[in-house]
């Protein structure tokens, strides 16, 4: 009896630990899968989020960029040259600096731009196709939309440059090269004086 007692209370021994081995096995599975779960679902989230805020991947998705332009709420700049270089240069110098810049390579485009989004200060090249400098500071100023924007024209012609001294609205001339500290001091000088309505 005694060895029936001392198996039977080998047996239960076993069968308690078999279970709490079992039942930490199964503790175990679940924390590991609620983990990866939450894992993934986080991931998936985020790559969501990651995916609106790439223009491309919105584009492709179909959703509307210009509502998340919007939400961009640094200094907008807007760049006009026709030289594709120049362009790039100032648009890399400005937004360094912590500008959001738009891009334009010639008037006609620049006036689109400056009808569909705000812009505190306009950096324009004065000798373009279409439409050049000097007819685009015109058009600026002839819209009560645009009149109150600062203009900076950068030229690379020095009679261009005596020819534009007084236009009004005209807040510097730089003769390319520019300078680029005299550049981004002038534009941050600028960019306070035009206020949304």
């Amino acid at each position: 009896m005694n060895t029936n007692l001392s198996f039977l209370t080998n047996l239960g021994v076993q069968i308690q630990e078999f279970l709490s081995l079992y039942l930490f096995a199964i503790s175990l599975c679940i924390l590991l899968g609620a983990a990866l779960f939450i894992f993934f679902i986080g991931r998936s989230k985020n790559s969501e989020a990651l995916d609106l805020l790439a223009p491309e991947s919105a584009q492709t998705k179909g959703i509307d960029t210009a509502g998340l332009a919007a939400l961009d709420q640094r200094v907008a700049i807007l760049v006009v040259d026709d030289s594709a270089v120049a362009r790039a240069k100032l648009a890399k110098l400005l937004e360094n600096a912590g500008y959001r810049v738009g891009l334009a390579k010639d008037g006609l485009e620049a006036m689109e731009k400056l009808n569909l989004e705000f812009f505190s200060v306009l950096l324009t090249d004065l000798e373009m196709p279409n439409m050049n400098g000097l007819e685009l500071i015109a058009a600026v100023q002839g819209s009560m939309d645009t009149e109150d924007i600062p203009i900076i024209a950068i030229t690379g012609h020095d009679e261009l440059q005596a020819r534009v001294h007084d236009y009004q609205g005209l807040f510097g001339i730089f003769k390319k090269p520019w300078n680029d500290r005299e550049l981004l001091k002038r534009v941050a000088t600028l960019s306070v004086l035009r206020q949304k309505k």
